[in-house]
């Protein structure tokens, strides 16, 4: 026998010896995936077969190990085939288990994707919605962001429209008064003498019509006294004079008064003295009738009763300044309605207020001259200085209302026809 052919055997023995550990590792893997324990079979399997190629041939050299080598081939083939079929079988149960959770997976992205698709189209459908109300809102704001800008400038078109009417108006207003009052003063200086002059002559002829009534019976003269140096006539105490030279301060104070209300009008003052701007023709009015008649005459009316009270309420003023609580005015209007139209008139003049109006107060209103007549005569017995006031709405003046110390009259323009309701 070959001795080389002897020692051949012990690493065929040496091999087949190392295949069942080789074999135990592949059977037992842990958590071998699918593809991996497939090509470790492969790989095994072709390892072994490749192996035992060359033992194959050099067992064809010695014929009692060809036998034994085909033996142990034989049952290791047989076990190689076992473990394949076991292995098999573990894989198509591990795949089946795989591919059920595989599918169940999916099925349960595909729900949870149709959840996704319809909440999108949920969430589509509410942005739509949404533009589509915002895009209308703000269409709606604009419309109406337009309408008021159309309505606020025709309201600040009819507001200038107003403002260039009543500056017209104003202007119109100072153009009238500048040549209706302060252009006829001299005219209106002489119809004033005039109604002056007719007064005094109706005081005349009242004085020598009394005079020729026999009142008392006749009685024998007696001898006539030697005549002495006569002395000039003093006036009587307590009966204002504004004209005399004796009265120089009174005069002074008088146009000092006069040239404060017009040059310096005191809106807050106390109560009694005039609040209200004075224009020169109201202040030539009230020197006339302070200076030119004495306290005691008629002035043409000024078109307006508010002028009027205004001019009253000056001579009111000044009458206060210099005998103080003593003078009491009376005012005569032949209604109820021009009374109150007086009595605003002078509140908003003079700063009182309706306390000071009264039967025993500041000032009294009245309809009636009889009445008037006899309160001016229990004021002149009380040492009062009554001031009488007449309307222009008077049409007659009675007699009996002239013979008191201080009375101003608004006599009515001839050839002005005025509706007295009117002026206010």
């Amino acid at each position: 026998m070959n001795p080389e052919a002897s020692q051949t055997p012990e690493p065929i023995d040496e091999r087949l010896a190392e295949k069942p550990e080789e074999n135990n590792a592949v059977e037992h893997p842990v958590n071998p995936s699918v593809e991996s324990v497939v090509d470790t079979k492969t790989i095994s399997s072709s390892e072994d077969y490749t192996t035992f190629e060359p033992l194959i041939s050099n067992a064809e050299v010695v014929d009692s190990t060809v036998e034994l080598t085909e033996n142990s081939n034989g049952e290791f083939v047989a076990q190689l085939e076992a473990e394949n079929v076991a292995l098999g079988s573990e894989i198509g149960s591990g795949n089946y288990s795989l591919y059920a959770e595989a599918e169940q997976r999916v099925a349960e992205l595909q729900s949870a994707e149709v959840a996704l698709k319809s909440e999108i189209a949920k969430l589509q459908a509410s942005y739509e919605k949404l533009q589509a109300q915002v895009s209308e809102t703000q269409t709606s704001l604009g419309r109406l962001v337009q309408e008021s800008l159309v309505q606020l400038e025709q309201r600040k078109q009819t507001l200038q429209i107003s403002v260039e009417q009543l500056e017209r108006r104003q202007e119109r207003i100072r153009n009238e008064m500048r040549t209706t009052f302060a252009g006829t003063s001299q005219d209106l200086a002489i119809r004033v003498q005039g109604f002056k002059d007719y007064l005094t002559g109706s005081l005349q002829d009242l004085a020598s019509a009394a005079e020729q009534l026999q009142l008392t019976p006749s009685v024998v003269e007696r001898e006539k006294p030697s005549v002495k140096e006569a002395k000039p006539a003093e006036p009587q105490p307590g009966i204002p004079q504004f004209a005399q030279q004796q009265f120089q301060d009174t005069t002074k104070q008088i146009r000092r008064l006069i040239d404060q209300y017009r040059s310096k009008p005191d809106y807050y003052g106390p109560p009694w003295q005039l609040r209200r701007t004075f224009e020169p023709i109201h202040a030539e009015r009230v020197s006339n009738w302070f200076f030119t008649q004495g306290g005691r005459g008629g002035l043409r009316t000024m078109g307006s009763r508010l002028q009027n009270i205004l001019i009253a309420s000056a001579a009111i003023s000044i009458l206060h300044k210099l005998y103080g609580d003593r003078v009491r005015t009376l005012v005569l209007a032949n209604t109820p309605e021009r009374l109150g139209e007086w009595r605003r008139g002078l509140q908003d003049c003079l700063g009182i207020g309706r306390p000071d109006f009264g039967p025993d107060r500041g000032v009294v209103l009245f309809e009636a001259s009889d009445a008037l007549a006899q309160k001016a005569d229990r004021l002149t017995k009380a040492n009062q200085l009554p001031l009488i006031i007449i309307d222009d709405s008077e049409e007659q003046i009675s007699l009996s209302l002239l013979q008191f110390p201080l009375w101003l009259a608004f006599a009515p323009d001839p050839k002005i026809v005025r509706n007295y309701d009117d002026d206010f």
